[in-house]
């Protein structure tokens, strides 16, 4: 299928319309997918691990998503080696997300990259655009955290339960709260 012009302004940052027909028809092909995962016995493990392999844009060895999972598009989802995702993942992905190697997602975390306008108005018109969201190697996010667009996470990264992290951190800190801050550096000795 020939990608339209509508998903390079998606996928490029740009401004565009979130109800736009070839848009809309890939979010019901992705959510007929989740439907399928997220209603999989949980001894279906090779079931389970070809629809992830069908959704997901790439991922390394060992990725094991706990359900229920949400994404909107999933194939802008790129998850490294050793991946663990505990119950009710949900990505907003209409930019890219990349997780790096050993990441462990709580339950409960939400990882958007849409961003909306400010002003009623515009934002009625259903016109949006995405930040993708990037996350380094050994990061632990802990349970019902929230990732928000355009946010970046160095390697080494433990964002605490229910941080809402508004903006990028660098490697080796423990972020908590609302907005996340630094609250420690670990020593990666």
């Amino acid at each position: 299928m020939i990608e339209p012009d509508i998903w390079q302004k998606m996928m490029s940052g740009e401004p565009y319309d979130a109800s736009h027909p070839y848009l809309l028809e890939r979010l019901e092909a992705t959510r007929e997918l989740l439907w399928e995962y997220n209603n999989m016995r949980p001894s279906d493990t090779e079931g389970r691990r070809d629809i992830i392999h069908r959704l997901l844009g790439s991922h390394g060895a060992n990725c094991h998503i706990n359900q229920p999972f949400r994404c909107d598009y999933g194939e802008n989802v790129h998850v490294g080696e050793n991946f663990f995702a505990n119950f009710n993942l949900t990505i907003l992905d209409e930019a890219r997300v990349t997780i790096g190697d050993n990441a462990f997602i709580g339950p409960n975390v939400s990882i958007y990259t849409a961003c909306h306008p400010l002003e009623a108005e515009a934002r009625n018109t259903l016109v949006e655009w995405a930040e993708p969201v990037t996350i380094g190697d050994n990061v632990w996010i802990g349970g019902s955290a929230v990732i928000l667009p355009g946010v970046t996470l160095g390697n080494n990264v433990v964002v605490g339960a229910g941080a809402v992290v508004t903006r990028s951190f660098p490697d080796g800190v423990v972020i908590a709260g609302n907005p996340a801050r630094i609250i420690k550096t670990i020593d990666s000795e």
